[in-house]
């Protein structure tokens, strides 16, 4: 049977200023104090801003984590020079855009937006996603404002000014609420283009997909199966996957690296060619920390979705090996502290084959953008994971404790990712890892990942899962 490979990565951001109103905590909020939208609103960044902050321009492959941890921070205060939406491995759109990859994935005409909205949308998408564009079309006017006025769904908002609206589905049916398919219809959309993108970066046909798993956080249903998909066929019909089906993996934060052993699995049995495994973005995440940005007197950061997709298939010397043999898991029985994790996690598939952790060239964790995580109090969450992992290696005779901080330079790297979960979890490092091994420069890396199942009120258990890539069996620098 074929050795399993990562063939190939691909990352998006869009810029949803206006969304961040309709997250999760800004909702609860603003509703009980109403005068906090206008002080959200202006501090909202611009796109220009957006779109040249380093860490961004990391995610899509502009710059690498080297790159960026050579950048003083704040990295608010040090722009990109020329910073380009197209990445080596991604891409980044503007809120239009993402409104256009909406409203060509909506298939019951959920959304309605005004005709200036139309026609910026397929502007924004010509040559991004130049597909479907005929059913970016605009609502009359009058239907719209009567949509407004009855008030059964959601205004929507396109630089601060009502553009459209969600109509709502079901009023007794929490999961067809109009926030929920909002919700869900951001996280397709940007799934979409995601696996556009890596199909496209590869070259392989969308009808060549064998299976899609879909790894984002989103729960879609109704009320009598809350959560039950298939949000990767969905995303799938809009791509071309015409001979692919799938499903969609449920595990909090660690979701993607579970999607993409199972994907390895599934190749190396023999059972499926391509596996694209993906994840939209977490709307119900965006300006999850505004209170603390606000008093701290820092943009709200967190106005962007990602989106990422990974084509999994045989390899053939131009991808990454996922060595199966070398995957971690986080047994039930293991223990909770973050020694008890890691050691799960890194340690033990690690001992397995008879290796040290100075053996693993990276190591991707956590990889929330401390700039995001620093002012809500949560710290630097890599840095954190990086200084427990160089802990280990001090206690288990690796290195020195003064070699701490050299360990954690040498095989951490800044955290660079959106806080949406699933998107941290390590693999926003694969295209790095990926282009770091086609030049020679790196010859394994682990990804790890973490869940907190605690947070569904069913276990007090955490979850966490790890994989090892290495160069394929052709890959040359």
């Amino acid at each position: 049977m074929p050795d399993p490979a990562i063939l190939a990565s691909h990352y998006i951001l869009a810029h949803g200023p206006d969304f961040v109103r309709y997250g999760s905590k800004p909702t609860r909020e603003i509703e009980s104090s109403p005068e906090l939208l206008d002080q959200l609103t202006a501090a909202l960044r611009p796109w220009e801003e957006v779109l040249a902050y380093p860490p961004n321009q990391t995610f899509i492959g502009n710059l690498t984590p080297d790159d960026l941890a050579a950048i003083p921070r704040p990295w608010t205060e040090h722009p990109v020079a020329g910073a380009s939406a197209q990445g080596r491995f991604g891409r980044m759109i503007p809120q239009a855009a993402l409104y256009g990859l909406m409203k060509l994935s909506d298939e019951f005409d959920l959304i309605a937006i005004d005709a200036a909205l139309a026609a910026e949308a397929r502007s924004a998408l010509e040559g991004v996603f130049p597909h479907r564009l005929d059913r970016i079309v605009a609502t009359p006017a009058g239907e719209l404002d009567a949509l407004i006025a009855a008030g059964s769904g959601m205004p929507l908002y396109h630089h601060g000014r009502t553009a459209g609206f969600l109509k709502a589905v079901h009023e007794q049916d929490a999961s067809l609420d109009a926030h929920v398919l909002f919700e869900n219809l951001a996280c397709k959309a940007t799934a979409v283009l995601a696996v556009a993108g890596v199909l496209a970066g590869r070259g392989l046909d969308p009808a060549a997909v064998d299976w899609l798993l879909n790894t984002g956080e989103e729960a879609v249903g109704d009320r009598y199966q809350r959560g039950g998909g298939s949000l990767s066929k969905a995303v799938g019909e809009v791509v071309g996957c015409i001979n692919a089906t799938g499903y969609d993996i449920k595990a909090f934060c660690s979701a993607p690296v579970h999607g993409l052993i199972t994907a390895a699995a599934m190749v190396a049995a023999g059972l499926h060619e391509y596996v694209v495994v993906l994840g939209g973005g977490s709307q119900a995440k965006m300006g999850m920390k505004f209170r603390a940005h606000l008093r701290n007197g820092v943009p709200v950061m967190e106005d962007c979705l990602a989106g990422m997709a990974f084509i999994v298939g045989p390899d053939d010397g131009t991808g990454m090996r996922l060595r199966l043999d070398l995957t971690g898991r986080h047994p039930i029985g293991a223990g909770s502290s973050a020694q008890a994790i890691y050691q799960a996690l890194v340690i033990d598939p690690l001992d397995r084959a008879g290796l040290k952790m100075t053996d693993i060239g990276r190591y991707a964790v956590e990889m929330h953008n401390p700039e995001i995580t620093e002012p809500g109090d949560s710290g630097d969450v890599p840095r954190t994971n990086y200084r427990t992992l160089a802990a280990m290696a001090v206690f288990r005779g690796e290195i020195a404790r003064d070699q701490m901080e050299e360990f954690t330079t040498r095989h951490g790297m800044p955290g660079f990712a959106p806080t949406q979960g699933h998107i941290p979890a390590g693999v926003p490092y694969l295209g790095h890892a990926q282009a770091a091994m086609h030049r020679g420069e790196l010859q394994n890396a682990m990804i790890v990942a973490k869940g907190s199942l605690f947070l569904g009120r069913m276990t007090q258990l955490v979850d966490g899962v790890s994989f090892v890539v290495e160069p394929g069996s052709k890959t040359t620098s």
